[in-house]
Order: structure tokens, then sequence, then C-alpha cells
């Protein structure tokens, strides 16, 4: 029998699944950009480009929140700017995890959100600029549409990545209880402890719980928009 989760268990909780909805939800905006670049775009330094979005997953998530804290941290050229004008700080900060968590998950939702793009007929956003729709009125009511399957499945990737990140939150916003102590820092912080391996185990398995269920939805949810799409596609072939 598995003993209640604590109230510290609780709170590791809470602030883990803060920190992966708001990265999830802050990096949204600058994935599809960059994906949407790096899938239509042709230009000199498009590798690189690319090179530089995949690099957090090559890269030791430590030197990650390294780069993170001698740049944001208050001493840092960002973070010192943060501090004087806004009174904002994020080195040893739940936000601070949230950024960290974001930029680690940013490669995973670039690649699922490309790869929907890259998949889109694009004649049918030629039609749809023949018949006088603007570039942006093409990209908000034809070319995302058509790509909300992978939006969703980035995002999911992005709060699951966010929800299991360790090594660049703990480097930059530390290991605080009830402040920076999310559940993959605060198994760490058990395993080391004796007799909290139960601790340990009790997270490990309600981590896993939590990004079952994100996936099962995501999957359940995306083929409900793919199947709309297809349809709204068909309807429009048909009319065409």
């Amino acid at each position: 029998m598995f003993e209640p989760l604590t109230p510290a268990e609780w709170t590791a909780i809470a602030l883990s699944l803060r920190v992966a909805i708001l990265a999830a939800v802050a990096s949204l905006p600058v994935g599809i950009a960059l994906a949407y670049i790096l899938a239509r775009g042709r230009f000199p330094g498009h590798a690189a480009l690319d090179a530089v979005v995949h690099l957090p997953l090559v890269i030791p998530p430590v030197a990650t929140g390294y780069l993170l804290l001698i740049t944001f941290g208050r001493r840092g050229p960002v973070g010192a700017f943060l501090d004087n004008a806004f009174g904002v700080t994020l080195a040893f900060n739940w936000t601070g995890a949230a950024l960290a968590s974001a930029i680690m998950a940013l490669p995973l939702m670039v690649s699922a959100i490309r790869l929907s793009l890259e998949a889109i007929d694009t004649r049918l956003e030629t039609a749809a600029a023949t018949l006088g729709a603007g570039r942006l009125g093409v990209l908000t009511t034809v070319t995302l549409p058509l790509a909300l399957p992978g939006i969703l499945a980035g995002v999911v990737l992005a709060f699951a990545r966010g929800l299991g990140e360790f090594g660049a939150t703990i480097t930059f916003v530390g290991n605080i209880p009830g402040a920076t102590q999310t559940v993959p820092s605060a198994i760490h912080t058990y395993i080391e402890t004796p007799n909290g391996t139960g601790a340990a185990l009790r997270l490990t398995l309600v981590s896993i719980a939590i990004a079952f269920v994100a996936l099962l939805a995501s999957n359940a949810v995306a083929r409900r928009v793919a199947a709309r799409v297809a349809g709204v596609v068909a309807r429009a072939g048909a009319r065409a």
C-alpha cells in the first residue's frame, strides 16, 4: 500500500503543472513562427537557424541552465534589465523554471508543427490567395487550421517536456522546496534522502500518469480535428 501524498509532494506537483502549462503556452507563438519559417522559408542561414532551434536537444541541459543563469540572472545583461526596469526576477523563481522548460521544449514543438505545415497541400493556400485572401488571411484561415493537429501535438510534447525538465531548471532556479522544487527535482532530493524512496516512487508514478493522460487526450483531440479538417478539405475540393 502506498502512503498518501504529503503536502510537500502536492506542492511539487502543483508547481510542475504550473511550470509545464506556462512553458507550453508561452512557447507556442514562437514555436509556430519558427516552424513556419523553417517549413516555408528559403533563405541564407536556413540551416543555421534550424541548428540553433534544435541545439537544446543536443547540448547538456545543465549547460543550457548555466547560459540562462548568466543571461537572465540578476547580474546578467537581460536579467539586470528586467530587474531594474520591471522588478522581474527569473533566476531562482518558478517563472525561471517555466522559461527553462520552454526553451528545452521548443525544439520538440517546432518539429511537430513543422511536419504538419510541410504536409499541407500548398494548392489550397494558392486557391485562397487567388480568391482574394491576403497573406495573413491565408495563414489564419487555411494554413493554421490545417496544421492544427501538429500544433496540438507540439503543445502536448512541450507540456510533457516541461513536466519532466530537470537539468536546466535546477541549474537556473535551484531546488527550493515550496518555491522552485518541481517533481523531477523533488524525486532527485528524495532519492538522496534516507527513507525517501517511497516518496520518490509516488512522484514518479504521478508524473507518468499525468503525461500518459495528456498524451491520450492529445491523440483523441488530434484525431477529431484531423477528421474535421479532412472533411473541410474534401468539401472544398468538391466545390472546386
